[in-house]
């Protein structure tokens, strides 16, 4: 294995070699968009590239470049936030995908951080993929890889992952201490539960009804009284952080290890130069 599992770390050499005995890519997408006032915009693209920078070092695979960018347009209410659309989205990681099958990788895994927001255009690009080159392809989502264990870690039975919330405090307080703002921390009351679930189904329990609606920027920005944060923060510690992040890679590391098992065959893979 190389000195590093990052591919823009290594040199093309060592990723042939490495191609000779392996073929997983992981491939982290997160976003850029606010997460309150005491959270940078970093926080998606961080769950996705700690989570496959410290599985690929267990499981002894390669990662591409981390994507900052993911489908965020209800948080362009606050400033900073950018957004791909979401076919684009689509595209960019078929291109990452196909540029990657092209050199003999046939076993692709998207690791989503940008929770369920960036999924529906992740879950087309493998579909295309799986439907065109015959790839396995899978997507790892950092906030469903491990919701019961990360729920019970963090004390929380109705959802562990609320934006900007405990565990993704927790979890920056762990993983990036440097960039929470301590003092911006608010204490917010329990949001009540309505009679449907909105938008993303993974924030109510399992056995709310649900039904899909779409928030504005403008909207959001209200529903979270300018404030961006989802749910309570003010619980937050670097110890639920570390038990959060710990079962996660736990999780992911256990579904690459069957990805690396798995036999794949791929007669509408291009065949590497």
């Amino acid at each position: 294995m190389a000195h590093s599992v990052w591919l823009h770390e290594i040199t093309w050499p060592e990723i042939a070699e490495y191609l000779k005995t392996s073929d997983v890519a992981m491939v982290p997408i997160g976003a850029t968009e606010q997460h309150g006032r005491h959270t940078p915009l970093l926080v998606d693209t961080a769950w996705a590239s700690d989570v496959s920078e410290a599985v690929a070092k267990q499981e002894g695979v390669l990662v591409a470049p981390p994507m900052h960018y993911g489908w965020s347009p209800h948080h362009l209410g606050y400033p900073g936030g950018v957004t791909l659309r979401p076919e684009t989205l689509t595209q960019v990681a078929i291109d990452i995908a196909e540029s990657l099958i092209s050199h003999g990788f046939r076993k692709i895994v998207f690791v989503n951080g940008n929770r369920v927001a960036n999924l529906p255009p992740l879950q087309i690009a493998m579909a295309k993929l799986r439907f065109t080159t015959g790839a396995f392809v899978a997507i790892i989502d950092t906030h469903l890889i491990a919701r019961r264990e990360v729920c019970e870690a963090s004390g929380n039975r109705r959802d562990g992952s609320h934006h900007a919330g405990n565990v993704e405090t927790s979890f920056m307080l762990h993983a990036h201490p440097e960039l929470v703002k301590m003092d911006q921390i608010l204490s917010l009351p329990e949001r009540p539960l309505g009679a449907f679930a909105s938008n993303y189904p993974m924030d109510p329990p399992f056995d709310q009804n649900i039904a899909f609606v779409q928030p504005t920027a403008e909207e959001f920005f209200q529903k979270t009284g300018g404030q961006g944060t989802y749910s309570d923060p003010s619980g937050a510690t670097a110890e639920i952080g570390k038990a959060v992040l710990d079962v996660t890679i736990a999780r992911a590391a256990d579904f690459i290890r069957q990805v690396k098992a798995m036999e794949v065959s791929c007669p509408r893979c291009p065949i590497p130069l």
